[in-house]
Protein backbone atom coordinates (compact mmCIF):
# COMPACT_ATOMS: atom_id res chain seq x y z
CA UNK A 1 0.00 0.00 0.00
CA UNK A 2 2.75 2.59 0.91
CA UNK A 3 4.49 1.74 -2.68
CA UNK A 4 1.64 2.77 -4.11
CA UNK A 5 1.18 5.41 -2.56
CA UNK A 6 4.76 7.03 -3.73
CA UNK A 7 3.76 5.89 -7.01
CA UNK A 8 1.06 8.40 -6.75
CA UNK A 9 2.97 10.96 -5.17
CA UNK A 10 5.20 10.48 -7.44
CA UNK A 11 2.91 10.78 -10.60
CA UNK A 12 0.90 13.75 -8.98
CA UNK A 13 4.86 15.29 -8.71
CA UNK A 14 5.67 14.83 -11.68
CA UNK A 15 1.88 16.04 -13.29
CA UNK A 16 2.67 19.48 -11.09
CA UNK A 17 5.88 19.76 -12.65
CA UNK A 18 4.92 19.37 -16.03
CA UNK A 19 2.09 21.54 -15.40
CA UNK A 20 4.10 24.43 -13.79
CA UNK A 21 6.48 24.27 -16.83
CA UNK A 22 3.33 24.40 -19.32
CA UNK A 23 2.33 27.88 -17.19
CA UNK A 24 5.56 28.79 -17.27
CA UNK A 25 5.95 28.66 -21.25
CA UNK A 26 2.29 29.90 -21.49
CA UNK A 27 3.59 33.19 -19.26
CA UNK A 28 6.70 33.66 -21.14
CA UNK A 29 4.04 33.21 -24.40
CA UNK A 30 2.10 35.91 -22.88
CA UNK A 31 4.88 38.43 -22.11
CA UNK A 32 6.51 38.03 -25.25
CA UNK A 33 3.06 38.64 -27.11
CA UNK A 34 2.78 41.69 -25.35
CA UNK A 35 6.25 43.05 -25.76
CA UNK A 36 5.10 42.25 -29.75
CA UNK A 37 2.15 44.53 -29.42
CA UNK A 38 3.94 47.33 -28.22
CA UNK A 39 6.33 47.00 -30.81
CA UNK A 40 3.68 47.12 -33.41
CA UNK A 41 2.01 49.84 -31.26
CA UNK A 42 5.37 52.37 -31.18
CA UNK A 43 6.04 51.28 -34.87
CA UNK A 44 2.17 52.37 -35.88
CA UNK A 45 2.70 55.49 -33.90
CA UNK A 46 5.99 56.43 -35.40
CA UNK A 47 4.14 55.85 -39.07
CA UNK A 48 1.55 58.15 -38.12
CA UNK A 49 3.70 60.71 -36.97
CA UNK A 50 6.14 60.53 -40.27
CA UNK A 51 2.40 60.40 -42.03
CA UNK A 52 1.94 63.44 -40.22
CA UNK A 53 4.62 64.95 -41.68
CA UNK A 54 3.88 64.62 -45.23
CA UNK A 55 0.45 65.18 -44.69
CA UNK A 56 1.74 69.07 -43.41
CA UNK A 57 4.39 69.38 -45.56
CA UNK A 58 3.74 72.02 -48.47
CA UNK A 59 6.65 70.37 -51.13
CA UNK A 60 4.53 66.86 -50.13
CA UNK A 61 1.13 66.34 -49.32
CA UNK A 62 0.13 70.01 -48.12
CA UNK A 63 -3.28 68.19 -47.20
CA UNK A 64 -3.97 71.54 -44.61
CA UNK A 65 -4.47 73.12 -47.87
CA UNK A 66 -7.23 71.99 -48.48
CA UNK A 67 -9.02 69.80 -45.71
CA UNK A 68 -9.49 70.68 -41.89
CA UNK A 69 -8.49 68.52 -39.28
CA UNK A 70 -9.25 69.28 -35.75
CA UNK A 71 -6.42 71.30 -34.03
CA UNK A 72 -4.54 72.61 -36.66
CA UNK A 73 -4.06 75.73 -37.55
CA UNK A 74 -4.96 77.45 -40.75
CA UNK A 75 -7.05 74.74 -42.58
CA UNK A 76 -8.71 74.86 -45.94
CA UNK A 77 -12.11 73.83 -46.77
CA UNK A 78 -12.31 72.99 -50.84
CA UNK A 79 -12.38 69.13 -49.40
CA UNK A 80 -14.27 67.74 -46.95
CA UNK A 81 -12.69 67.69 -42.87
CA UNK A 82 -10.82 64.97 -41.88
CA UNK A 83 -12.65 63.68 -39.42
CA UNK A 84 -13.83 60.11 -37.72
CA UNK A 85 -11.84 59.15 -41.23
CA UNK A 86 -11.73 54.81 -39.72
CA UNK A 87 -15.83 55.02 -40.71
CA UNK A 88 -15.74 56.73 -43.32
CA UNK A 89 -12.98 54.69 -45.16
CA UNK A 90 -13.19 51.27 -43.68
CA UNK A 91 -11.05 49.77 -46.12
CA UNK A 92 -7.80 50.95 -46.07
CA UNK A 93 -6.63 50.48 -49.73
CA UNK A 94 -9.71 52.30 -51.02
CA UNK A 95 -8.55 55.71 -49.14
CA UNK A 96 -5.11 54.64 -50.29
CA UNK A 97 -6.49 54.07 -53.76
CA UNK A 98 -8.14 57.67 -53.64
CA UNK A 99 -5.04 59.36 -52.55
CA UNK A 100 -3.33 58.15 -55.45
CA UNK A 101 -5.95 58.90 -58.15
CA UNK A 102 -9.28 61.07 -56.68
CA UNK A 103 -10.21 61.16 -60.43
CA UNK A 104 -11.26 57.20 -60.86
CA UNK A 105 -14.39 57.98 -58.23
CA UNK A 106 -14.61 61.79 -59.38
CA UNK A 107 -13.34 63.12 -62.67
CA UNK A 108 -13.90 66.40 -61.59
CA UNK A 109 -12.52 66.60 -58.11
CA UNK A 110 -9.53 69.24 -58.05
CA UNK A 111 -7.73 67.08 -55.21
CA UNK A 112 -4.37 66.25 -56.94
CA UNK A 113 -3.52 62.72 -58.12
CA UNK A 114 -0.36 62.59 -55.54
CA UNK A 115 0.04 59.05 -56.51
CA UNK A 116 -0.10 58.96 -60.71
CA UNK A 117 2.13 62.08 -60.52
CA UNK A 118 3.99 60.40 -58.36
CA UNK A 119 3.99 63.77 -56.02
CA UNK A 120 4.47 60.94 -53.16
CA UNK A 121 6.18 57.84 -53.04
CA UNK A 122 4.72 54.41 -51.98
CA UNK A 123 6.02 54.71 -48.73
CA UNK A 124 4.92 58.14 -48.37
CA UNK A 125 1.42 57.46 -49.64
CA UNK A 126 1.23 54.23 -46.89
CA UNK A 127 2.42 56.10 -43.96
CA UNK A 128 0.23 59.22 -44.53
CA UNK A 129 -2.86 56.29 -45.15
CA UNK A 130 -1.41 55.68 -41.51
CA UNK A 131 -2.21 59.00 -40.34
CA UNK A 132 -5.65 60.12 -41.99
CA UNK A 133 -6.83 56.72 -40.61
CA UNK A 134 -5.80 57.98 -37.27
CA UNK A 135 -7.81 61.57 -37.51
Amino acid sequence: MLRVFESVNNLLLTAGIATALLLATGLVDAQEGAIADNSVEAELAKRIETGRGVFETRRKGNCLSCHLVIGSELPGNAGPPLIGMQARWPDREALKAQIYDPTLRNPDTIMPPYGLHRMLTDEELDVLVDYVLSL
